[in-house]
């Protein structure tokens, strides 16, 4: 037997070694997370300032000067979005106590106005009202201490990413040469290709995902102010970074003004009012947003979407939720350029197969009749 001879395994055996493998890998994304899940948000946060980058160098700008700028640039975008999104939540935290208030009263009198129809005790009701409300408020107050002894840990990731952001757009051009070495002189041409693709459609869907975002939260807010609706800026905004997470950030992003519109509101009618509007926002964000603007070559079924968010939650908690859909546009962008992986690509994609003709089907029924 010769030593080239490709060796060929059963597939109990390849399944088996299939399994260790991706049990052992998820373990090391759980494990490693506090280093993993910096790298992942700067290699996505890199991907789309690489265009930048390169326009600064087409314009005869040294390269360290152009990532140093483009690295300020995003610095003061993002910390213009955060202090207006700090000021926002720091009013809506100092209102919540009332918020609650208004939510239980308002709760309280539908609950009085059914307990008649309905013949329950509404004093059991509001009993048991009152006392999640203050251990609801308790927990909240709990929640907020913890949050303030992680920030430590959140303010070095925030500084971390940066330097690695700098480091990855720096040294692009050999982590690129490194790709093309992995493989032999043969396949350099397709290696090339899938790579130079990859890259351009990942840029356009990530940025179409953040335009698509910008969007949705101006629509939010526009709504949201049409009705008069408080804090609808924080809750346009937030209702946009959650439409990112398909299916289930939608739920949440439309309950939030809706309880808040419950609350503050002196009829019902106004969470409907609310509802409505995200749900033609949402017509508008899938008929017209995503096709045109997210451009979406990079097309995921609702099935593996969902799945991935969970799994992304399971492992890495909110960031995974968020990383998640990128992530597995990536893998399906891979799997759609190499032959032997295309048929995974096929599995996450939403392209429905021709289904099968009913007359065709007939005619072979006709036939074994015919037999017999």
């Amino acid at each position: 037997m010769s030593i080239d001879k490709e060796l060929q395994l059963p597939f109990y055996a390849k399944a088996s070694i299939f399994l260790i493998g991706l049990v052992a890998f998820v373990a090391i994304l759980y494990i490693a997370q506090s280093i993993i899940v910096p790298i992942v948000f700067a290699v996505v946060i890199a991907i789309v300032l690489h265009p930048v980058v390169n326009f600064f160098v087409r314009i005869k700008i040294n390269r360290i000067i152009a990532i140093v700028f483009t690295l300020l640039l995003m610095s003061f975008v993002l910390f213009a979005f955060f202090a207006l999104l700090f000021s926002q939540a720091s009013q809506f935290s100092d209102s919540w106590p009332q918020l609650v208030d208004k939510f239980t009263d308002t709760l309280n009198q539908s609950i009085s106005s059914l307990s008649g129809y309905l013949d329950i005790n509404p004093q059991k009701i509001h009993t048991w009202i009152t006392k999640t409300k203050d251990e609801f408020l308790n927990v909240s107050n709990e929640a907020i201490g913890q949050t303030l002894l992680s920030v430590g840990g959140v303010i070095m990731v925030l500084f971390l990413i940066p330097v690695y952001v700098f480091l990855l757009l720096f040294y692009q051009p050999i982590i690129i040469e490194f790709i093309h070495r992995l493989f032999q002189e043969e396949h350099q041409s397709k290696v090339k290709e899938i790579v130079s693709q990859t890259k351009t459609v990942i840029q356009h869907y990530l940025i179409g995902l953040i335009i698509e975002a910008v969007i949705v939260a101006i629509l939010n807010t526009v709504v949201l102010l049409t009705l008069g609706i408080e804090y609808a800026l924080l809750l346009g905004i937030i209702g946009a970074v959650l439409n990112v997470i398909p299916y289930i950030g939608g739920l949440v992003a439309v309950a939030l003004p809706m309880l808040v519109a419950l609350a503050t509101k002196s009829t019902a009618w106004y969470p409907v009012y609310v509802l409505m509007g995200y749900y033609i926002i949402q017509l508008i964000d899938n008929n017209y947003i995503v096709p045109y603007i997210v451009a979406s070559k990079v097309k995921i079924n609702a099935l593996f979407s969902i799945i991935v968010v969970f799994v992304g939650n399971a492992l890495w908690g909110v960031p995974g939720m968020f990383l998640s859909i990128p992530l597995l546009a990536i893998v399906k962008l891979i799997f759609d350029h190499i032959d032997s992986l295309k048929p995974w690509g096929f599995l996450l994609g939403d392209t429905m197969p021709p289904l099968l003709k009913i007359k065709p089907i007939l005619k072979i029924f006709e036939k074994k009749e015919l037999k017999v």
